[in-house]
């Protein structure tokens, strides 16, 4: 299911975003220390390796392999975190999968990947605000807070596919990726072409 040459995209890919999660954890740190009303954008970064793979490859699996090997590399230079780095990975690869499974890895349109990235941005932000606590902050605050959480993950997924747009100009994913739709009742090719810098 898995050829070489796919799985060895994954990894650059993973390896990668892995390096940007390692200085991601550094400012966070800062962040939530200096300015912690907007943390909320600092959890996008970990949509970066599966959103990347996913519009360049268009495959099942390959948003878990690449966020699995990214927070493996996250946590070998921090592996303080080690548990941190591969249960995010762990968790947002297998939600990015969802949305793409369910037309069985057919259908890979860019409303798909905004529309699922604002929906776990939210699931997650909601999962924060409770543990932290509706009190944490007041009024207003609290809706900047939980708001940069669904924010976030539209923005780096914009970030990813325009990131793979340009990778898919180099050909590196000639002959491993899917096509955008692939369902029955398509109609012609869409094969291949070059993911536009629009990210749409």
């Amino acid at each position: 299911m898995f050829s070489t040459r796919l799985l060895m995209t994954c990894a650059a890919i993973g390896v990668g975003s892995g390096i940007v999660f390692t200085v991601a954890g550094f400012v966070n740190g800062i962040v939530a220390a200096a300015a912690p009303i907007v943390y909320g954008l600092s959890i996008g970064v970990y949509f970066l390796p599966g959103v990347i793979a996913q519009s360049l490859l268009r495959r099942p699996g390959v948003a878990l392999i690449t966020s699995l090997i990214a927070g493996l590399v996250g946590s070998a230079v921090n592996p303080a975190f080690i548990m941190r780095y591969l249960a995010t990975g762990l968790a947002i690869g297998l939600l990015q999968e969802l949305p793409f499974a369910v037309s069985k890895y057919r259908y890979w349109r860019a409303w798909v990947f905004y529309v699922s990235a604002a929906v776990m941005g939210v699931v997650f932000g909601g999962g924060v605000f409770i543990a932290v606590g509706m009190e944490h902050f007041v009024g207003w605050a609290n809706l900047v807070y939980f708001g940069l959480f669904a924010v976030s993950p539209v923005l780096f997924t914009w970030l990813g596919r325009v990131i793979a747009a340009g990778l898919n100009k180099t050909g590196v994913a000639r002959g491993i990726q899917h096509d955008v739709d692939r369902r029955s009742h398509s109609s012609g090719s869409r094969r291949a072409h070059p993911l536009p810098m629009t990210a749409a």
